[in-house]
């Protein structure tokens, strides 16, 4: 069999994607509890991810440019910080199975294994929108840190305070909840041929490393953001404590006039 090449193409979203969003676009899906998988009529997969991926197999461009824009206009907030990653992989009786120059070789590409590929770099374009998420929060976390060193205080209203705190929070928990995924699906235990493509595709998109720095960053964001809250209030309950002895010097000064 001559060589084919297949392309997959990996386009993710900020927000989860719940699966009965694609199921009107995609007659005859299939449906697991993380994932959307359906054969278009006109050629290709489409595989669907809840935390909000999307990879293309083979799919015509304006099949997929159709496809969505129609989730698009349907859920809106899904428009924001798309993020879009290609790989490519050669399929070649008898080939081995490996990474060259980027590109995975296999000697067959069956469903399972393109399920597998489409995993992989559904995972690593889902890292690469959470990194631009946390690189913004890990910004505006040092802009608080530096006017704590610079002036030493911290603004009395801490509702904004509060509320940047549970963002951080709350994509820390996306994260962790996403890269659970990150566990070898069960089909590669039934393929050596797939366990190899699985590791050897975690390791061209180095996930393990990119998790654990995300992980590092969002903990020393959380850790800062504590510190910078514990300021916070710590200045507050000293204009507390200063209003109360100002209230009684007050009542103090006036019950002595009161008794002159």
């Amino acid at each position: 069999m001559p060589h084919r090449t297949h392309n997959f193409v990996a386009v993710a979203f900020v927000d989860d994607l719940p699966p009965e969003w694609l199921l009107p676009l995609l007659p005859g899906a299939t449906v697991s509890p993380h994932e959307v998988h359906a054969t278009l009529p006109d050629g290709g997969e489409v595989f669907g991810f809840t935390f909000g991926a999307v990879v293309f197999h083979d799919v015509r461009s304006e099949t997929r440019d159709a496809l969505l824009h129609s989730l698009r206009t349907q859920h809106p907030r899904l428009v924001p910080d798309v993020v879009r990653e290609d790989f490519t992989v050669i399929e070649e009786a008898g080939t081995r199975v490996g990474m060259s120059s980027g590109r995975l070789a296999v000697d067959e590409l069956t469903v399972t294994r393109a399920g597998v590929v489409a995993l992989i770099v559904a995972q690593s374009v889902a890292m690469e929108t959470y990194e631009r998420i946390v690189a913004r929060l890990f910004e505006r976390t040092r802009g608080l840190v530096d006017k704590l060193e610079h002036r030493g205080l911290v603004p009395l209203r801490t509702r904004g305070l509060h509320r940047f705190i549970g963002e951080a929070v709350g994509r820390r928990s996306e994260v962790l909840s996403t890269l659970h995924l990150l566990d070898k699906p069960d089909a590669t235990w039934d393929d050596p041929a797939m366990d190899r493509i699985y590791d050897d595709l975690r390791a061209e998109f180095d996930l393990g490393d990119r998790y654990a720095a995300l992980e590092r960053k969002l903990q020393s964001i959380q850790e800062a953001l504590v510190l910078v809250l514990d300021v916070a209030r710590d200045r507050r309950m000293l204009v507390l404590e200063v209003a109360i002895v100002v209230m009684i010097a007050l009542e103090i000064v006036m019950g002595f006039f009161r008794f002159r």
